[in-house]
């Protein structure tokens, strides 16, 4: 039983690599930007810039947990898409997030390493996220959700509550990571959040009748709820936007981490003296009578 209890152990130890337990701390630089019903298919149009700070965590060469939080804005306008022109729809909203994500190597990668130093990785997890939509008229700006501009919070569209300026996203994304000299690590990415809101841009379903918007919320919220260019027919009821579909955003950059440095990396012969009492105990082992059964 000794023997065996010794083997377990012993395998357990060699299976946890002594050094890819470590530690990151850094920053993102790069840009944000969404896809939803104001810029429905193209990919970093009207890109914004962005900043993060981020904290990771490697669990061994393959696998790594991140925290992170991320801050930039999103826009879009309806003067970019030719098709959606005299729809007019326009908004910019600054975009916070703080999350947490799985990090998984298709190479081995260890910060200092001379052949482990490169790598694409694959990232998931789940965020909490913050956004404001406005727009603006006459040189000012408006909160596009007090607004009511789909008709929440009028007594003609009971159904239409406002939405919410929160919520939980999904990142997925793909980067790699260079690791430069004993400490450094140099990655790109690029990261989409999958939402569970068709508001970003405060657009989503049909045209609110103007006047009942004018006479219940503003004529603000009348006129930022249909700045279209053709005001010459009644819209009330038309599609304004796609609710079958939620919106998504993303961050793309760089990341700059730095390893933080461990006890183990100023005694180094933590390492060296775990190999050693390995291979003692192995040979202790080897010594030992073949326990006989008969």
């Amino acid at each position: 039983m000794k023997g065996i209890y010794l083997i377990l152990v012993m395998l357990f130890l060699a299976a946890v690599p002594v050094k890819a337990q470590q530690h990151e701390l850094g920053f993102f630089a790069g840009g944000s930007y969404y896809i939803g019903d104001i810029n429905p298919y193209y990919h970093f149009a009207q890109t914004q810039p962005a900043l993060g700070l981020l904290y990771r965590y490697n669990i061994n060469y393959r696998w790594a947990i991140r925290l992170h939080g991320m801050y930039g804005s999103i826009t879009g306008s309806d003067a970019t898409i030719k098709y959606n022109e005299s729809r007019n729809l326009s908004f910019k909203s600054p975009l916070m997030e703080i999350g947490t994500q799985v990090e998984l190597t298709y190479y081995r990668f260890q910060i200092g390493s001379h052949k482990d130093y490169f790598t694409p990785y694959l990232f998931t997890g789940f965020s909490f996220f913050k956004f404001k939509p406005m727009a603006e008229l006459n040189g000012e700006w408006y909160n596009l959700q007090a607004l009511g501009t789909e008709g929440q919070g009028t007594t003609a569209y009971p159904d239409r509550k406002p939405y919410s300026l929160a919520g939980l996203s999904f990142p997925m994304g793909m980067g790699i990571k260079i690791g430069l000299g004993s400490s450094t690590v140099l990655g790109f990415e690029w990261g989409l959040r999958k939402t569970f809101t068709d508001y970003l841009d405060d657009v989503s379903t049909t045209y609110a009748n103007p006047n009942v918007l004018a006479s219940q919320n503003t004529s603000a919220a009348a006129y930022l709820g249909d700045p279209s260019e053709n005001q010459t027919y009644e819209k009330t009821g038309f599609q304004r936007g796609d609710s079958n579909t939620n919106d998504w955003y993303s961050f793309a950059g760089m990341t700059l981490t730095f390893k933080i440095k461990d006890k183990s990396d100023h005694c180094p012969g933590v390492n060296k003296s775990r190999g050693n009492w390995l291979k003692k105990q192995w040979q202790k082992l080897k010594m030992e009578p073949s326990p006989s059964f008969l």
